[in-house]
């Protein structure tokens, strides 16, 4: 009987330092990897290019509004295709949020996150949502999250690997494409390049 209390005691302090290290690794802004970083994709000839109009788009968000690309126009526009399950993905989010909170009013920019619902793992349309929320909340996102449910949006895009970001200048054309993740210096050269 002790024996087994013993070993439960055991049990619960190595799940607990289990929990206690993911739920850290979750919480904190992970460096990215240099070596990791997304690479323009102009050098692979891979995608939109930069000088195309991209394909406009409405999606809906996750709060329910519907935006549209086009009306953007005047804005630049940092447009991420993503998905809750890419660890890419994951790392960089918190520079996204970051660059978000410090400069989207100060350098005219929007950051929209196009999340590829259809590649989500979850069975049910509606699991697949309460998926992506989750994401949100726990990576306390607060630029626009669109859902692409049939991966539409993403096949107009050309979207082979995630994260893919398109940097859209104010006239409403593609001026650079970065496939892979980025932190928050790449985010704000890549901006700050932007006419």
């Amino acid at each position: 009987m002790k024996k087994n209390i013993g070993l439960l005691i055991v049990v619960l302090l190595v799940v607990a330092m289990v929990g206690t290290y993911v739920k850290q690794q979750i919480d904190e802004e992970r460096a990215i990897d240099k070596s990791a970083l997304g690479k323009d994709m102009e050098e692979r000839n891979i995608g939109l290019k930069d000088g195309d109009t991209p394909p406009d788009f409405t999606l809906t968000s996750l709060d329910g509004k519907d935006v549209t690309l086009s009306k953007l126009r005047g804005k630049k526009v940092v447009l991420n295709f993503w998905a809750t399950w890419c660890p890419p993905c994951k790392a960089e989010m918190p520079h996204m949020q970051n660059f978000y909170d410090q400069f989207a009013e100060e350098k005219n920019v929007e950051i929209i996150a196009v999340n590829l619902t259809a590649e989500e793992r979850d069975v049910t349309a509606d699991a697949k949502v309460d998926t992506v929320m989750t994401f949100r909340d726990s990576f306390e996102l607060t630029f626009p999250i669109l859902l692409d449910p049939d991966n539409l949006t993403g096949s107009d895009y050309q979207i082979i690997t995630i994260p893919t970001t398109y940097f859209i200048n104010s006239n409403g054309y593609i001026q650079h494409a970065v496939k892979g993740p980025m932190d928050m210096d790449m985010l704000t050269g890549y901006v700050d390049a932007l006419d």
